[in-house]
C-alpha cells in the first residue's frame, strides 16, 4: 500500500517488525516527490523513531483489530481494560499506552488496538469529560485582557489550563489530541 494511506493507529511491518504511526504529516515540496512524515513506534521494543516515506514507496499494512473496552484502572504500571460485552479483562502497560496514560480515568470507553489477538495499544476518544478538582477563583477584573487562563487540576489528576470562568466542581471537556480545554459541559 501507499504511504498515502497511513493514519493514525495504522500498522505498518517495517524493517523486520510491527510499528504503529503514532503521527503523520503529508509534506508536498515546491521541488521534488512528496512525502509522508511519520512518527512511528516498534511494539515488540517501544522504541519510537520519525520516518519519511515517499509516495512512492509501497509498504506492508498490517490487519489489525479494534475492541471497545471500559478502562477499570491501573497498578502504577499496568493498565486494566474490560470488554463489556463478555467481561474479558486485558492488560497494556505504560509502554504500550505511552503519553495518553495522563487522559485516562475510570469508565471511559477505548479502542483497544490489537494483532492476532495481542492488544498492541489504546485509542482514546477525541474529547473527554472530566471535572474540576481544584483551580483558583477568579479575581474580579481578571477578564479585561481577554483570553486569560489558569491551571486547574482534573478529577484523574490531569492539569490543563482553563478559561478564568471555570470553577471548582465544573464538568469540561478535554481534547485529547493536543490535551487542550475544549468546552464547560452545561448542567
Amino acid at each position: 500500500m501507499s504511504p498515502n494511506d497511513i493514519k493514525k493507529g495504522t500498522v505498518i511491518r517495517y524493517e523486520g517488525g510491527l510499528w504503529i504511526v503514532n503521527d503523520f504529516q503529508r509534506v508536498s515540496p515546491g521541488k521534488g516527490s512528496s512525502f509522508v512524515r511519520t512518527r512511528m513506534k516498534n511494539l515488540q521494543t517501544g522504541k519510537v523513531v520519525e520516518n519519511n516515506f515517499k509516495s512512492s514507496d509501497s509498504l506492508d499494512f498490517e490487519e489489525v483489530q479494534y475492541r471497545r473496552m471500559q478502562y477499570l484502572f491501573n497498578d502504577g504500571n499496568l493498565y486494566t481494560f474490560m470488554d463489556n460485552a463478555n467481561y474479558e479483562q486485558i492488560t497494556l502497560s505504560k509502554n504500550d499506552i505511552g503519553d495518553d496514560a495522563k487522559f485516562l480515568k475510570e469508565g471511559i470507553e477505548c479502542m483497544i488496538i490489537t494483532h492476532d489477538g495481542t492488544p498492541l495499544t489504546m485509542s482514546l476518544p477525541k474529547k473527554i469529560q472530566y471535572t474540576v478538582k481544584y483551580t483558583e477563583p477568579a479575581v474580579k477584573g481578571d477578564t479585561a485582557s481577554g483570553n486569560v487562563t489558569k491551571d486547574a487540576e482534573l478529577d484523574n489528576g490531569l492539569k490543563i489550563r482553563v478559561p478564568i470562568f471555570i470553577a471548582e466542581g465544573d464538568e469540561i471537556t478535554v481534547n485529547t489530541e493536543d490535551g487542550s480545554y475544549s468546552e464547560r459541559v452545561a448542567k
